[in-house]
């Protein structure tokens, strides 16, 4: 694969400046002339400013699907993408192009799951396996984690749980993380459930178990 790609996956945008807007906090900038609702002081983005906007394809041209999606809010040009057949992509532009972090390097090209911790963009967490079942589903292999920005990637467990559907980092604590498993696509497996790390990925803790015929996914 290239590693500047444009326009044919499930990811759509409208216009950057909104994309600022909505995640950089600038919601101030855009709410003039709009109606007051809401909670006193809070800034309202009135509809007329975006209502000729129309989606686009934003690319990459390879990949398949996507179930998995996250932008880093302290850098409102870069967002994630996990597809379910060509692994972690990213853009630093609002999606004018897109690079692929993981070929070569994680096992498996299905993603699940994509989480950035607030406290620390360098950091990326995958959950394998795209949760989004249906008959040619291609199974994870566990989550793994980048610590330099997704230039290298480690290994760090859960190889058994199937399709993960979410991972979520505390805002304020990088190692402090919670992986739902749905656990193997067809057929009844124990690695599956909520899943908690304190340390990065280093110990796994099952918190939340029902069967081994029923996962949880976000």
């Amino acid at each position: 694969m290239t590693s500047r790609q444009c326009a044919h996956t499930g990811i759509v945008a409208i216009l950057p400046g909104l994309l600022c807007a909505v995640l950089g906090g600038g919601q101030s900038a855009w709410a003039q002339g709009a109606p007051a609702t809401g909670s006193p002081g809070q800034a309202v983005v009135s509809p007329a400013l975006y209502s000729a906007m129309e989606y686009r394809m934003i690319g990459p041209y390879r990949g398949g699907r996507s179930t998995a999606v996250t932008g880093v809010p302290s850098e409102p040009s870069v967002f994630y993408m996990g597809t379910t057949g060509g692994g972690v992509w990213r853009t630093e532009d609002f999606g004018e192009s897109w690079q692929n972090l993981t070929d070569g390097q994680i096992a498996v090209a299905s993603i699940g799951a994509v989480a950035v911790p607030l406290s620390d963009p360098n950091v990326i967490y995958v959950g394998t396996g795209s949760a989004c079942i249906r008959g040619n589903v291609s199974a994870g292999r566990g989550v793994y984690k980048s610590v330099d920005r997704g230039r290298t990637w480690s290994f760090i467990g859960l190889k058994e749980a199937g399709q993960i559907g979410r991972v979520r980092v505390h805002p304020q604590d990088a190692n402090l993380v919670y992986v739902a498993a749905l656990g193997h696509a067809f057929g009844p497996n124990p690695e599956r459930g909520l899943f908690r790390s304190r340390d990065g990925g280093k110990a796994w803790d099952k918190i939340l178990f029902i069967s081994d015929s029923t996962g949880v996914v976000d």
